[in-house]
């Protein structure tokens, strides 16, 4: 492996609440220059479309990250945020910044009030910045409105048997007689979205969105049911005045329904996330011609095999037929299932027993993961007879 001029490739999510994507890079190439000093080094942060994804692609692309007020899940008025590549080209936006559950207490959680409509306020903001490119994030809603709140801030009438507008809140479906596109914002028709669904709920059903969703957002059996029926009724309205089915449409059911608006509506396409996010930065270029290929995020287990940025980075790499190690905050349970994802050795930062706010501390973690590093660089460098 070694030679003069070795190339490693460092592609790590963000350690959550502890370390951003990009720190996690620079971190691990300080501890391997220890060792390989005149190795070549390629950092590029990556997010698999879920929480932290607008800052890291900020990172990645030496973008900004812009906030504003938007209309909170509740209906009332919060500080929410996106992201904008340096080049202005694309939009990031993570749906939570707007409807997430984490920012609805426990106690107010009721997906028949809860509204997208914040949503289409940060799409509204990216177009008045010019952009018609958008990677949005479905993961994380306090919501189950189909994305009609999103809808309606995007200028579209939904409109009851009387010709009023409806109101905020999955519940208000039930009502819905009409939907009039004719006042969506035009600018929308200019407009590609990206969307990381790592889920193929249908929308409506034993498997859609308020059966497996609704009760982790506050919703009782008998409020599943009423929502499963609203949806219901909105994709058949969608359907009636856009000839669209979104009822059964994989990923429909995604955060509360919006997967359903941003396919069916607004013609989005329905990806993996880690999937939309290597190839935007166009991570296998990057990747073909190394030597090694470093991973992590803060935590690997069983569960990395599903759409997380460690196993997406080692299928790009194994395409070469490339060694993968990955460095993680923490190993967690039977994590001999990733080694069959192209992952051939991973390694926890933590060294001693602590506890979780020592261990996420920046400066402990900064310091474990450097340590770590270099102890891998050493262990690759040695020559055992």
């Amino acid at each position: 492996m070694e030679r003069d001029r070795m190339k490693i490739v460092i592609a790590p999510d963000s350690y959550k609440e502890s370390l951003s994507a990009m720190n996690v890079a620079n971190i691990i190439e300080k501890g391997f220059k220890q060792i390989f000093p005149d190795a070549t080094y390629v950092k590029v942060p990556v997010a698999d479309g879920g929480e932290g994804t607008v800052d890291t692609m900020v990172e990645a692309t030496n973008g900004k990250r812009i906030e504003l007020d938007v209309v909170g899940a509740l209906g009332s008025q919060q500080k929410a945020f996106w992201g904008i590549s340096h080049d202005n080209s694309v939009a990031f936006i993570e749906i939570a910044a707007a409807c997430g559950i984490e920012q609805v207490p426990m106690e107010k959680r009721n997906p028949l009030i809860t509204t997208t409509y914040g949503v289409g306020e940060l799409i509204l903001s990216a177009l008045d910045s010019g952009v018609r490119h958008f990677i949005v994030g479905l993961g994380g809603s306090a919501t189950n409105d189909g994305g009609a709140g999103m809808l309606q801030a995007l200028g579209v009438k939904l409109l009851d048997e009387q010709g009023k507008s409806l109101g905020y809140g999955g519940a208000e479906l039930a009502r819905l007689s009409k939907i009039d596109f004719s006042t969506m914002d035009c600018r929308l028709a200019e407009c590609k979205f990206d969307v990381a669904c790592d889920v193929t709920n249908p929308l409506v059903g034993e498997n859609g969105a308020s059966a497996t969703f609704g009760p982790q957002k506050g919703a009782t059996p008998q409020m599943v049911k009423q929502l499963d029926e609203a949806l219901s009724h909105y994709a058949d309205i969608i359907k009636q005045d856009l000839n669209i089915d979104v009822k059964d449409l994989p990923g429909s059911g995604a955060a509360g329904g919006l997967g359903a608006a941003f396919a069916g509506v607004l013609k989005g396409e329905l990806k993996s996330g880690i999937g939309i996010i290597t190839q935007l930065l166009d991570l296998e270029s990057k990747i073909k011609d190394a030597d090694l290929v470093i991973t992590g995020e803060g935590r690997i287990d069983h569960q990395s095999i599903n759409g997380k940025v460690p196993v997406g980075v080692a299928a790009i790499a194994k395409r070469y037929d490339l060694p993968v190690i990955g460095i993680a905050g923490s190993l967690g349970k039977d994590i001999h299932v990733v080694y069959d994802y192209g992952l051939d050795a991973v390694f926890s930062v933590l060294n001693k027993v602590c506890s979780l706010p020592e261990a996420l501390d920046p400066t402990n973690a900064a310091e474990n993961l450097e340590i770590t590093a270099r102890n891998i660089a050493a262990t690759l460098k040695m020559k055992i007879s």
